[in-house]
C-alpha cells in the first residue's frame, strides 16, 4: 500500500509544481514595483471630526502599533485548520474527479485526492450509489477523504504531516431470520408471497441438481421452511443473505439440506433423515451461483457446457484445497484467468480458476493437505465479477463436483469440517427463529 500510495503522491507532487511555476510566472511583479520600497501599515479609518486641537495625527508611534491585538486577524496556520464538510453521492455518467470539482477543489488537490484513493480502489469501478465525504481546510485543500463504496466498505485518504490510505470493512450485525410457505405455481412466487428472499429459488435448484428436478417435483401443496442469515448496517442489508437450512415436504418425501456457515465448508443433503450427499465447498461460507452442465455464457452470449461450478464470494476471499494432492499447475490459462490445478490419485483433478492471487508459499509439484489455502477470489479470464470456478476432472473429462463421488472416495482421513453437523440442531434453530417470527 505505501508503495502506491508514494508512487501516486509523487505524480501528484510533480503536477503541483508544473501548476504552480505556471501560476508564478503570470503573477511575476514588475522590476520596478520591487525596488519601490513599501510599508504596510494598518487600515485606520479617518477622523469623523477634529478636536480642538486639530486632527489626529495619520501615523502612530511604533511603541502604539505593538501594543495592537495581534489576534485581530487569524493567522496563516489558524486558517488552514478551519474545516468544512461536504460530501455527495456519484450519479450515473460522473467519475470522481467531477466530484472533487463540484466540491470546489482546484487540480492539485484534486490529483491528490484522486491518487490515494486510486491506490486502494480502482477509480473505473466508480459507480452511481458510492458516496464521497470531505474535510476541505480554508485553503481549498483535502484534509480528510473518505469513499464509501459497495457493501459499505470505506477507502479512507488523511492528508497532512503523515499522510495515509487505508481500507475501512463495515463493523456488520448478523441477523437470523426464519420464514415458511406453501408452494402453488412456483418457488420463486411463494418465496415472494411470504416475504422469503426470492434469490433462494436459485440456490434452492442449484443445490439439488443432480439430487432432485425441482421443476417436475414440485406440482402444488409442497411446504417449504427457510432459514437464512443477513448482514446489516444500521437499517440497510449489505450483501447477499445467505441460506442456513431449507426443509422441502413434498408429501410422501421430505429433503433437508444445510448449508455452510463461516466456520464450515461441508454442505450435506438429507432425505426422510437419512444422509444422502455431503460435498466439500472450496470457500466457506460461500453461495453456488452457477451449476454444472449446459447454460448460456454470461460473456459470448451461446449455450456452452459448464465444466464445473461456480462460488460467488467477494474479492480476495481464501480458497482452499477440497482434498489432499499435488499441485501440477499455477498460473494463467485462457478463459480460467489465473488459475491453480491440483493432482489427486486415480487420475482425479481439481481445478480453481479466476484468482486474484495465488499462495506464495506454494510450489509446483508439491504435495498439500486438504484445506490448504491455495490463492484468493478473483475476477480474472472470462469473468464478469468475482467468484471463482471450481472443477473436478476423473480421467480428463469433467464430473459435476457436486454429485460425483470419485473424489470423496480417495479421502485420506483429514477433517473437512471445523465442527460436526447436527441435522437436530439445525431443526430447532429453525423451529425457534419461525417462533420468534410469529410471536
Amino acid at each position: 500500500m505505501r508503495l502506491r500510495y508514494w508512487t501516486a503522491l509523487i505524480v501528484t507532487v510533480c503536477v503541483a509544481a508544473t501548476l504552480s511555476f505556471r501560476e508564478a510566472r503570470q503573477t511575476q511583479v514588475p522590476v520596478d514595483a520591487l525596488l519601490t520600497p513599501s510599508i504596510d501599515a494598518p487600515d485606520i479609518a479617518p477622523p469623523a471630526d477634529t478636536g480642538p486641537d486639530g486632527p489626529e495625527p495619520a501615523e502612530q508611534p511604533a511603541e502604539a502599533l505593538a501594543e495592537e491585538p495581534q489576534d485581530a486577524r487569524p493567522s496563516d496556520a489558524e486558517v488552514s485548520t478551519e474545516v468544512s464538510n461536504w460530501s455527495r453521492a456519484v450519479e450515473p455518467g460522473e467519475n470522481l474527479d467531477v466530484l472533487l470539482a463540484d466540491a470546489g477543489l482546484d487540480a492539485v488537490a484534486r490529483a491528490e485526492v484522486s491518487g490515494a484513493i486510486g491506490s486502494e480502489f480502482d477509480l473505473r469501478r466508480l459507480k452511481p450509489g458510492h458516496t464521497l465525504a470531505l474535510e476541505i481546510t480554508a485553503d481549498g485543500r483535502a484534509k480528510n477523504a473518505t469513499l464509501e463504496v459497495d457493501d459499505g466498505v470505506n477507502i479512507h485518504a488523511a492528508f497532512g504531516a503523515e499522510p495515509s490510505v487505508r481500507v475501512a470493512p463495515p463493523t456488520l450485525e448478523s441477523i437470523r431470520q426464519a420464514g415458511e410457505t406453501e408452494i402453488e405455481n412456483s418457488i420463486y412466487a411463494a418465496l415472494e408471497d411470504a416475504g422469503i428472499p426470492t434469490r433462494f429459488a436459485t440456490d434452492l435448484e442449484l443445490v439439488f441438481a443432480g439430487t432432485l428436478d425441482l421443476r417436475r417435483a414440485l406440482v402444488g401443496g409442497e411446504l417449504m421452511r427457510i432459514a437464512w442469515r443477513e448482514n446489516r448496517l444500521g437499517d440497510r442489508v449489505i450483501g447477499e443473505p445467505t441460506i442456513n437450512f431449507a426443509e422441502l415436504d413434498l408429501g410422501e418425501e421430505r429433503y433437508e439440506v444445510i448449508w455452510p456457515e463461516d466456520g464450515s465448508s461441508r454442505t450435506s443433503i438429507f432425505k426422510d433423515d437419512d444422509l444422502i450427499l455431503t460435498f466439500d465447498q472450496p470457500i466457506r461460507g460461500a453461495r453456488l451461483s452457477s451449476a454444472f452442465g449446459p447454460r448460456k455464457h454470461p460473456i459470448h452470449g451461446y449455450v456452452r457446457m459448464h465444466s464445473g461450478v461456480d462460488f460467488a464470494a467477494e474479492l480476495g476471499a481464501t480458497v482452499h484445497a477440497t482434498q489432499a494432492g499435488r499441485i501440477s499447475f499455477m498460473g494463467q490459462k485462457s478463459g480460467y484467468g489465473l488459475m491453480v490445478e491440483i493432482d489427486h490419485a486415480q487420475d482425479i483433478k481439481t481445478i480453481y480458476a479466476h484468482l486474484s492471487a495465488v499462495n506464495e508459499t506454494l510450489q509446483v509439484g508439491q504435495r498439500i493437505p486438504a484445506g490448504q489455502k491455495i490463492g484468493d477470489v478473483g475476477s480474472t479470464g472470462t469473468s464478469t465479477a468475482p467468484h471463482l470456478h471450481y472443477e473436478v476432472l476423473v480421467e480428463g473429462s469433467p464430473v459435476p463436483p457436486l454429485t460425483d463421488t470419485h473424489l470423496s472416495r480417495i479421502g485420506d482421513g483429514t477433517p473437512h469440517v471445523d465442527s460436526p453437523i447436527s441435522i437436530d440442531a439445525a431443526r430447532d434453530q429453525l423451529a425457534a427463529l419461525l417462533a420468534a417470527a410469529d410471536g
